[in-house]
């Protein structure tokens, strides 16, 4: 008869903690919580068990609440920048393709209500180096879409003039429609959005 002890069973990985990526598993139940309401703005203890893990494990990888809402904002800029230049490249036309940006936008803004508020509502004293670069991917894409549509260099003074008009009126919409003051225009606010996308300039 065999004298060997038998083999113990390797414990579970903790639920969200996928292949060691335990800063993404934060990240991921963070933008969740962001959407629920009953909890406002996730801290780390929060987050570590929904993670499944020690508060000590995550403060490894944000030294503090702060640390952690400014890389969810980040993320969200990245998301939003990524998911504008996935429409775009679904349009044929350049000016389609800047008003598919537009829409994405604001779907975005629709779907992502908690995250939405973070990124615009809550400007940090001292931003990290990645929210900055995160703002500023975005908003390169902004540019980039805006200057394809004209037809002109990303660096001429007109491009950036219509990448903020271009953004004054989406942000303007999303604001809108999250505060609830179109509400009275009916249920279905698609075809709003894009009357509103495809009305003319006012002119310079």
């Amino acid at each position: 008869m065999s004298t060997s002890r038998p083999k113990k069973k390797r414990a579970a990985a903790p639920r969200g903690y996928h292949h060691g990526n335990l800063r993404q598993a934060l990240l991921e139940a963070g933008l969740q919580m962001l959407e629920d309401t009953a909890h406002g703005e996730p801290s780390l203890r929060e987050l570590s068990r929904q993670a499944g893990v020690s508060a000590n494990a995550a403060y490894r990888h944000f030294a503090d609440k702060e640390a952690l809402l400014q890389a969810l904002a980040a993320e969200g800029f990245q998301r939003l920048a990524l998911a504008q230049a996935k429409a775009a490249r679904s349009a044929k036309k350049s000016q389609e393709a800047h008003r598919a940006a537009g829409k994405a936008y604001v779907a975005f803004a629709r779907a992502n209500p908690g995250l939405f508020k973070l990124m615009f509502g809550r400007a940090p004293s001292e931003p990290t180096g990645e929210l900055k670069s995160a703002g500023e991917f975005a908003f390169n894409a902004l540019r980039a879409g805006a200057a394809q549509a004209l037809k002109l260099d990303i660096e001429d003074p007109k491009v950036a003039y219509a990448a903020i008009r271009s953004w004054s009126l989406v942000h303007g919409l999303s604001q809108l429609i999250l505060a609830g003051h179109l509400d009275d225009l009916g249920a279905d606010l698609e075809p709003v959005i894009d009357a509103v996308l495809r009305a003319p300039p006012p002119p310079a």
